[in-house]
């Protein structure tokens, strides 16, 4: 399709939606109205290439797309659409390619109605000042209620809604108007301040026969074949050897211009030298100032990944780096565990994130492996007035050291039909949270927001939200601030020896529960001995729970027959005698099924 560039003729526009309301359906007919896909190799969810994004319903890595479209004005525009993941741990990357684009598409499905997670990135884009376009999906549906929606888009996101496309990705319905819609409604890239090149990383892929792909938006200046560009962040030269668009293959072109979105190549063979939210200059240019909005990405869950059989050590390093090399916020170090042997201690941006790491590592590379429960990182206060930040209870310095230890809260959005009110604020008053303010949204529903601390929602707090409300809830977070917290590190000891991999660090008030609910269950998981096995839960000094595992009982009087009560007095004395011995150079040996089963209750 005939396309000269006119930076007055480029759209660049994002997609906001809840899991689950049919973004990847409307990209879906998009690509095929404009024609960018052929009939033949067109398939459902054609951008969400990865299995479990498919099994899912998820997208996890986001992928652009440029199409062409001829208006009903006869003038053809270039439409880029950058997709972005959905959920709430890849925030930081949504506000990336959010900064990449003009405007964004709010898609509400019309049985469901507005979700968390909608709400938090409608945030992000209304920051950026982007136009936002509501579009109302599923209407064929049978449940849907479209006056209802459209009433919960004006209340809880403040946007007017009556001029709202009314759409059925499945059927194809009000497609076009949203591509027409697109043109009218979003504003072309401003005119660039000067020619001086400037580019947006919003993304990038490893690809292991030409180094890293880095995914950009022009800001100014041009991008083309042999420039000698510097990554400001990292501060690295770079040749370019190839530039492109996104068709949604890899497509080489001439050049990138003011506004357009597409991909280069320069032999980086390094993923950490690429950041999100980068600026791209040339080097003979001088520019001072990068592009506003980058930060440093932090992993804010931490957890331990071990083999089950300590020979696939090595396969499970090399696949943990093959995974990094795509994503860049995963963080890896290594590890040792008295009990569970070599493994690697990583850093996630959210529990979704760990999910899919773990569940990549299992199908992708067919590792048997175990994860340690998820930890937070605590700032440490010590009176030598240096800060530490623990996130395991291997790194916990000495108590009598410590002067004030802070634990990360966040902000946590909760949206539900009324009717569980009291279910949820009897679980956040459980989970430490206090509740900031409720408002009531179009019809029986309601948003609630909380201020949470991390460690008690990254465990179990959704499935708990879910089983509350029925699977009505949904909810969404953001990190907030770090306040002082009465944190300890509850250690288990088995006949007297520390366990390593089930101590862990806990709030005071929360203590004494989960001391008792580990030594309850270890009891059931550890065979019995000869002898007497104390399973205790310490703080410090101080025990705080106790198990007693008893010892397998020989019958010693067996033999004995009549006689003299003497005799038999006599072989229990000696079989207690033997018993304390035992108890004194015995080791217990903990099975690995233990671990596994308590990690996996964790």
């Amino acid at each position: 399709m005939p396309f000269h560039y006119d930076r007055k003729q480029i759209r660049n526009f994002s997609i906001i939606a809840h899991i689950d309301h049919g973004k990847s359906t409307i990209s879906d007919r998009l690509l095929e109205i404009t024609q960018t896909v052929p009939e033949r190799e067109m398939q459902q969810q054609l951008l969400d290439d990865m299995e479990l994004e498919q099994e899912k319903g998820i997208t996890i890595k986001a992928h652009p797309v440029t199409m062409y479209y001829t208006a009903k004005s006869g003038v053809t525009y270039q439409i880029n659409f950058i997709d972005t993941p959905g959920h709430v741990d890849f925030s930081y990357e949504v506000s990336r390619s959010l900064a990449a684009c003009e405007g964004a598409l709010l898609i509400v499905d019309a049985a469901q109605g507005v979700q968390a997670q909608s709400l938090a990135n409608v945030h992000l884009a209304l920051e950026r000042n982007l136009e936002i376009l509501p579009v109302i999906n599923k209407i064929d549906l049978p449940a849907a209620d479209v006056d209802l929606v459209k009433t919960q888009i004006e209340e809880i996101i403040g946007l007017p809604a009556q001029e709202a496309v009314l759409c059925s990705a499945k059927t194809g319905q009000g497609i076009e108007q949203i591509l027409e819609l697109i043109i009218q409604a979003f504003p072309p890239p401003a005119s660039p301040p000067d020619d001086k090149l400037r580019a947006l990383i919003f993304d990038s892929h490893y690809n292991p026969y030409r180094g890293v792909m880095v995914y950009v938006r022009v800001i100014s200046g041009c991008l083309q074949k042999k420039d000698a560009i510097r990554l400001m962040a990292t501060n690295k030269n770079f040749e370019v050897i190839e530039v492109g668009i996104f068709s949604p293959q890899e497509r080489a072109t001439d050049s990138l211009k003011p506004g357009e979105v597409g991909y280069f190549v320069a032999n980086i063979k390094n993923t950490c030298d690429v950041k999100v939210g980068d600026t791209v200059v040339k080097t003979r240019e001088s520019v001072k100032d990068p592009l506003p909005g980058f930060r440093v990405i932090k992993p804010v869950v931490f957890a331990g990944i071990y083999p089950i059989d300590s020979s696939d050590y090595e396969n499970l390093r090399d696949a943990l780096v093959k995974l990094q090399l795509n994503d860049s916020a995963l963080h890896i170090e290594q590890e040792n565990s008295h009990a569970l042997g070599f493994g690697f201690r990583c850093g996630f941006l959210g529990l979704l994130h760990l999910e899919i790491t773990f569940e990549r590592l299992q199908r992708e590379f067919d590792l048997n492996i175990i994860t340690t429960a998820p930890s937070v990182a605590y700032k440490i206060h010590l009176e030598n007035k240096k800060t530490l930040t623990a996130d395991s209870p291997t790194h916990f310095p000495d108590p009598s050291q410590i002067v004030t230890i802070e634990e990360p809260w966040v902000k946590c959005y909760i949206m539900s039909p009324n009717t569980y009110l009291g279910s949820i604020m009897a679980l956040a008053t459980e989970k430490r949270g206090q509740l900031l303010k409720t408002e009531t949204t179009g019809g029986d529903r309601l948003l609630l927001t909380y201020h949470l601390p991390m460690n008690e929602i990254i465990t179990d707090f959704n499935d708990k939200l879910k089983s509350v409300t029925r699977g009505y809830g949904s909810f969404d977070y953001e990190v907030d601030i770090f306040q002082p917290s009465a944190i300890i590190k509850l250690e288990i000891r088995v006949n007297d020896e520390p366990v390593d991999a089930f101590s862990c660090l806990v709030h005071q008030t929360k203590a004494e529960a989960k001391g008792r609910a580990i030594c309850k269950k270890l009891k059931e998981l550890i065979p019995r001995q000869q002898f007497k096995i104390a399973i205790q839960a310490a703080i410090g000094g101080k025990i705080i729970a106790r198990e007693t595992l008893s010892a397998l009982a020989k019958n010693v009087t067996a033999k004995c027959y009549g006689g003299d009560i003497s005799r038999k007095r006599k072989l229990w004395e000696k079989q207690k005698k033997g018993k304390k011995r035992m108890k004194e150079i015995g080791k217990v040996s903990i099975p690995q099924s233990a671990f596994i089963n308590i990690l996996k209750e964790e």
